[in-house]
């Protein structure tokens, strides 16, 4: 093959370099992001020697040309292209960059709340603590320490519009400083407070437009679009400045100008319109809440661990600090926790009910994971894989929100859930542990009702004490890399491998993280990442295994070689091993092709075993 001319002839098809924005690859294909898809030319891509597939998936335009040689067709790519070598992580930016509008500003969001939540945490829980304490102490709520930790416990909240600030200003791109400035112009002590104003203290007109639009002289405490718009703006002028301020004047010129127009745009037109907006955003979540016995939150408690699965989970944050800001209460917070527990009460349930100590060791801490709101491993690692404890849990956590709702629970924070959320409950205890007890029950009692293993191999039972290599041999099949269950190709979830572009063969589910070699041969290719590795088996056969879909996105996260590009093996010889629940816990199936990528040379192949499969058992049927 001739790389140089394949490379050549990908860039012309895709519309040339100008229409390149990064490149990297992985075990089977290049991976581009491209400025325009409409100029590149698919068909003409897929007639390409040495191509064996084009499709688009995550924003990138996806190459399919094959183990062994994809790395080499890359290096004369970039090359040509007149680019550096991209990682996976700077290619699936650039995707991100091209996805809908509306999924990057809800990833924004998080980019711009995750890094202040533990400072909103922090003061939530002192907030709470001190609730509680007052509450059980009378006598303590008038000392002088405690009007200290007070002053501690709201901190956040008061300069809240200053965090965003900065943390905004770091996610556009901007100087974070010149973003506080902005945060601190919006709260202003010459402006009347925004929690005063609310309560009726006594505004006037800071700025009128044309005698028709008059602007209060009021701040934006508590406010977190118009502040996150504000700094927007203010990126974005000062972005364009430093292009065309000439470099003598840019360092005076272009903060001067960037603060006085952003901060001016701010107080008279961004901060009236868009509190105007966050008010209705906030007055239709809370009307959703309120729709008479629970209903509106048992919606929500139902579909919080899809949107959570989705990645979309983080635009929440914007409604919880709203209405901390408006009145102390965020009554979003026990609907997270109704949906969060019951995640891990139907994780725990599976931990219970399965006969299979791999599925028990993950379930169980999964499951405790969620109890303390982080849910991604039981969610990702286990309710996911078998589908009925994911809708158990919804279920659960439909029932606990609609009991949190009924029962009028709220924090005084947000950040945090699941039994640390008690400490920020304090002034509705019960309803919160009534939530908790009931989302983690009925999660529970309908996973344990609904959730099987796997039917067990009715077949001859195989060896699983150890892999054994002096089991049946015959030349004429491929052995099974893994123990787990077979899986036909095109019930794999990904369309290189399902439509045999890359080969003909079969996937295993693996039961445990560890592929073991079929047959004596060496190792052809090793990717750097060690999710896929390319066998030359002794018998001629040329074999890919790929553990995993998308799992090079991990960076070789999870993955341990124990071999070496180019050593020989023997039957039976590890060589590698993966942490599948890590590997499931980050969102990727772990589903493994095991494909014959020389099916030219052989007369009939297809799939050998159906059911579980042990390490060594027959896998392929290939006749020569």
């Amino acid at each position: 093959m001739d790389y140089k001319k394949c490379a050549s002839e990908i860039l012309s098809a895709i519309g040339g370099k100008e229409n390149l924005a990064s490149a990297a690859h992985c075990a089977t294909r290049l991976r581009l992001v491209i400025a325009d898809n409409n100029k590149a030319d698919k068909k003409t891509l897929e007639n390409i020697d040495g191509v064996k597939g084009v499709f688009e998936a995550s924003g990138q335009l996806q190459i399919i040309i094959g183990t062994g040689t994809v790395n080499k067709v890359y290096d004369e790519f970039i090359a040509l292209a007149g680019i550096e070598a991209a990682s996976k992580d700077d290619v699936k930016a650039a995707a991100a960059s091209k996805s809908p509008w509306y999924k990057r500003a809800i990833k924004t969001l998080g980019d711009i709340f995750v890094p202040i939540i533990p400072a909103i945490v922090a003061t939530g829980l002192l907030n709470g603590l001190l609730g509680g304490l007052g509450r059980a102490f009378p006598q303590l709520s008038g000392s002088q320490f405690f009007g200290l930790l007070n002053l501690f416990s709201n901190a956040a909240l008061v300069f809240l519009p200053i965090l965003i600030a900065v943390s905004a200003a770091k996610i556009f791109g901007g100087n974070i400083y010149l973003g506080a400035v902005i945060g601190m112009i919006m709260i202003h002590p010459d402006l009347v407070n925004a929690w005063s104003a609310g309560g009726g203290a006594e505004t006037t007109t800071l700025w009128s437009w044309f005698g028709v639009w008059n602007i209060q002289n009021s701040g934006y405490q508590g406010h977190v679009i118009p502040i996150i718009i504000a700094v927007l703006v203010m990126c974005a002028i000062e972005k364009r400045l430093h292009k065309i301020v000439p470099e003598t004047f840019d360092l005076f010129v272009t903060p001067l100008v960037s603060v006085l127009v952003a901060g001016f745009l701010a107080l008279t037109i961004i901060g009236p319109v868009f509190s105007q907006v966050e008010t209705w955003v906030l007055a239709g979540a809370k009307a959703l809440i309120a729709i008479p016995f629970g209903i509106g939150a048992f919606i929500m408690g139902g579909v919080y661990a899809p949107t959570v699965v989705a990645g979309v989970h983080h635009m929440y944050n914007a409604i919880e600090l709203a209405m901390i800001a408006e009145n102390g209460q965020n009554t979003w917070m026990p609907i997270a926790t109704a949906a969060n527990v019951a995640q891990g009460a139907a994780a725990l349930a599976v931990a219970f009910k399965t006969r299979e100590q791999k599925i028990k060791s993950l379930a169980l801490p999964a499951s405790l994971s969620a109890f303390m709101g982080i849910t991604e491993p039981a969610i990702f690692g286990v309710n996911i894989r078998f589908v009925k404890p994911l809708v158990a849990g919804m279920i659960g956590g439909a029932c606990g929100a609609a009991v949190a709702s009924v029962m009028k629970v709220y924090a005084t924070a947000n950040g945090v859930t699941g039994i640390f959320g008690f400490l920020i409950t304090t002034p509705t205890f019960l309803g919160y542990l009534l939530t908790f007890i009931v989302a983690s029950v009925v999660a529970f009692v309908i996973s344990y009702a609904i959730y099987k293993d796997a039917e067990e191999n009715t077949e001859a039972p195989t060896e699983t004490a150890s892999v054994k290599a002096d089991k049946e041999y015959d030349d004429g099949a491929i052995y099974s890399p893994l123990k787990g269950t077979a899986v036909a190709m095109e019930d794999v979830p990904d369309e290189t491998f399902a439509s045999n572009v890359l080969g003909i063969g079969a996937a295993v589910e693996p039961a445990e993280g560890k592929i073991v070699a079929p047959a004596d041969g060496k190792v052809s290719t090793l990717f750097d990442t060690h999710h896929a590795i390319g066998l030359e088996l002794d018998g001629g056969t040329e074999l890919l295994i790929h553990i995993g879909i998308n799992t090079v996105e991990l960076g070789g996260e999870g993955f341990k070689a124990h071999v070496a590009d180019g050593e020989s093996f023997k039957r039976g010889q590890t060589l590698i091993t993966f942490d599948k629940a890590l590997i499931e816990s980050k969102g990727y199936k772990t589903v493994t092709p095991v494909i014959i990528t020389n099916p030219d040379d052989f007369t009939k192949i297809e799939k050998a075993a159906n059911g579980d499969v042990d390490f060594l058992d027959k896998l392929i049927t290939a006749v020569k």
